[in-house]
C-alpha cells in the first residue's frame, strides 16, 4: 500500500515537471517558461511590437522620403521650393502628371513660416513631418481661391500672431507645404507661372522668399521605397524621432519604439538578434499594407457594386482617419501605402469636393491587372466634373507612374482626350497595353511586361452623378 502510495506521489511529481502546453506555443514548468521558450517569447513579442511600430510610422518615414527626394536635386530644406510638371522620371507615390505641383520643406526651427499665394486656381496644404493635416491653402483653403498669407506656427509657438493671416500649428519643426495649380484650358505653362508666384518666407526676418527651382526634367525619387523593407526604416525613423518634439499623445507609440531601442536622446544600436527581427518586421509591415491597399475584404472599399472600382479612401472628410470607434487603421494603411498627403478635402464624398480617386487593380473578371496584356476601358460621357478628369496608371510595385519608352502614364481630358472630352456625349475608349492599338494610339497608355499595375480615375470639381451612382465608368476589360 505504502508502495502504491509513494508511486502515485513520484508521477504527481513528474507530472509538475514536465511542460505544459495547453495550446500555448511556449513551454512552462511549474509555471516558468523554460529557457528556449522564454528566448521565443521575447522574439516573438519584438516581432509583433515592430510590425505595429512599422505600420504606425509609415507615413512619418514616408514623409522623409519626400524630404529626401528634394534634398537630392538640391532643393534644401528652408531653403528652396521645387516646381515641376511631373510624369514618370518623378517617382512618387501616386503623383500625377494632371497639374504641376511646388513643394518646399518648411523649417520651422527659427519660428513661423508665411505662404503667400496670389489669388488662382490653387489647391494646396501644409503637412507636418507625420503627414498630419495643418491648414489647406488656395481653393479648398479658408482663402478660397482669392489668395492671401498663410501663417505657419512652429511646435509650442507663444509669441505674437499678427493679424491678417490665415493660421496654422505644426506639431513637428519640419513641415511640408504643397500647392498646385490648376491648368485651366490645358494650358500649362500659365500654371507653371502661377506656381512662380507663391512666395514662402520668415515671419521674423528680410523675408526673402524661398528660392524657386524647376525640377521638371529631374529624375527624382520621393519615396521610402530603398529604405521601406530593411534596417534603413528604422535609422531613418530613429533621426527623426530623435529630432522631433515628443507628442503627448502618442505616448504608447514612443514607448512600443522605446522596446525595439529607438528613444529619443540615445543612439539606435541594435545587436543581430534585434536587427534580423526589425528587417524581418519591416518587410512583414510594408506586405501587410499593401495587402490593405490592394487586396482588403472590406465591403466599403466597392464605389459600385457592379465595378471593380474601389474608394482609395475609406473614410470621408477626415484627415486623421478617426471614427466614433477609434483610429481606422486598416484606412490609415490602404492610404499610405500608394498615397502621400492628407487633408480633410481629399477624402470628401460630395459634390463639394476639390477630387476625388477611385482605384482599380482588377479587370472585369477579377484578375489583377498585368503589363503584358492589353485592355480597353470604356468612359461614358460627359463625366461629371467642373473642372476636368484623368486616367493615371501606376506600377503596383513602386506605386508610381508606370515607366516605359513612351514616357507617358495618363490620359487626361485637358491634354490628351480635349477633343473628346469637348463633345461632351456618348462615349471614349481609352487602352492600355504593352503593344499600340492600331487608329487609337492617342488613347493609349503603355505597359511593362512582367510588371503588375493599376489605375486612379481622378475628377477634378465633381458633380452629383459621381457620387449617385447614376454615372460610372466601365471595368477594365481584356483585349485578347
Amino acid at each position: 500500500m505504502y508502495r502504491f502510495v509513494a508511486m502515485v506521489i513520484a508521477l504527481a511529481l513528474a507530472a509538475c515537471d514536465a511542460p505544459t502546453r495547453s495550446g500555448s506555443p511556449y513551454d512552462f514548468v511549474r509555471g516558468y517558461p523554460t529557457e528556449t521558450a522564454a528566448q521565443k517569447a521575447q522574439d516573438d513579442a519584438d516581432f509583433q511590437r515592430a510590425v505595429s511600430a512599422y505600420r504606425f510610422w509609415y507615413p512619418t518615414v514616408s514623409m522623409e522620403g519626400i524630404f529626401n527626394g528634394n534634398r537630392q536635386v538640391g532643393l534644401a530644406d528652408g531653403q528652396a521650393m521645387g516646381i515641376a510638371s511631373t510624369g514618370p522620371r518623378q517617382v512618387g507615390f501616386t503623383l500625377n502628371s494632371d497639374t504641376p505641383y511646388g513643394s518646399a520643406a518648411i523649417d520651422l526651427a527659427a519660428g513661423p513660416m508665411v505662404i503667400e499665394l496670389p489669388p488662382g486656381p490653387f489647391i494646396g496644404l501644409v503637412n507636418d513631418h507625420n503627414q498630419g493635416w495643418v491648414m489647406d491653402l488656395g481653393l479648398p483653403g479658408p482663402d478660397a481661391g482669392r489668395g492671401g498669407r498663410h501663417l505657419v506656427l512652429p511646435p509650442g509657438y507663444r509669441g505674437n500672431v499678427p493679424a491678417g493671416y490665415y493660421v496654422g500649428r505644426s506639431p513637428t519643426l519640419k513641415a511640408m507645404m504643397a500647392v498646385r495649380a490648376m491648368p485651366v484650358g490645358g494650358d500649362l505653362d500659365r500654371a507653371m507661372s502661377a506656381l512662380r508666384e507663391v512666395k514662402v518666407y520668415a515671419l521674423n526676418g528680410p523675408r526673402t522668399p524661398l528660392a524657386i527651382v524647376d525640377t521638371s526634367k529631374n529624375k527624382m525619387d520621393s519615396t521610402s521605397l530603398l529604405w521601406e523593407d530593411n534596417i534603413q526604416y528604422w535609422e531613418v525613423l530613429a533621426r527623426i524621432v530623435d529630432a522631433e518634439p515628443s507628442l503627448e499623445a502618442w505616448r504608447p507609440q514612443y514607448g512600443e519604439l522605446a522596446a525595439l531601442g529607438i528613444q529619443k536622446g540615445k543612439p539606435f544600436a541594435p545587436d543581430a538578434r534585434l536587427k534580423a527581427i526589425l528587417e524581418r518586421a519591416a518587410k512583414a509591415g510594408r506586405d501587410q499594407m499593401l495587402v490593405s491597399a490592394f487586396a482588403s475584404t472590406r465591403p466599403d472599399r466597392i464605389a459600385w457594386p457592379d465595378r471593380r472600382w474601389e474608394w482609395v479612401g475609406l473614410i470621408g472628410d477626415n484627415a486623421d482617419f478617426r471614427t466614433p470607434g477609434g483610429v481606422d487603421l486598416e484606412a490609415r494603411d490602404r492610404w499610405f501605402a500608394q498615397a502621400i498627403v492628407t487633408s480633410p478635402a481629399m477624402f470628401r464624398r460630395n459634390a463639394g469636393a476639390g477630387s476625388l480617386y477611385w482605384l482599380a487593380a482588377r479587370d472585369r473578371s477579377g484578375a489583377y491587372l498585368d503589363g503584358g496584356k492589353s485592355y480597353r476601358l470604356t468612359v461614358p460621357m460627359p463625366v461629371p466634373g467642373k473642372l476636368f478628369w484623368s486616367v493615371t496608371v501606376y506600377d503596383s510595385q513602386t506605386r508610381s507612374q508606370v515607366q516605359t519608352d513612351q514616357d507617358k502614364a495618363a490620359l487626361r481630358s485637358l491634354f490628351e482626350l480635349k477633343d473628346v472630352a469637348a463633345a461632351g456625349s456618348g462615349a471614349v475608349t481609352l487602352f492600355f497595353g504593352p503593344t499600340a492599338p492600331a487608329g487609337s494610339e492617342g488613347r493609349w497608355i503603355k505597359t511593362a511586361p512582367g510588371r503588375g499595375w493599376f489605375a486612379y480615375f481622378r475628377i477634378y470639381g465633381p458633380e452629383g452623378p459621381a457620387f449617385d451612382g447614376t454615372w460610372k465608368p466601365g471595368d477594365f476589360e481584356e483585349v485578347k
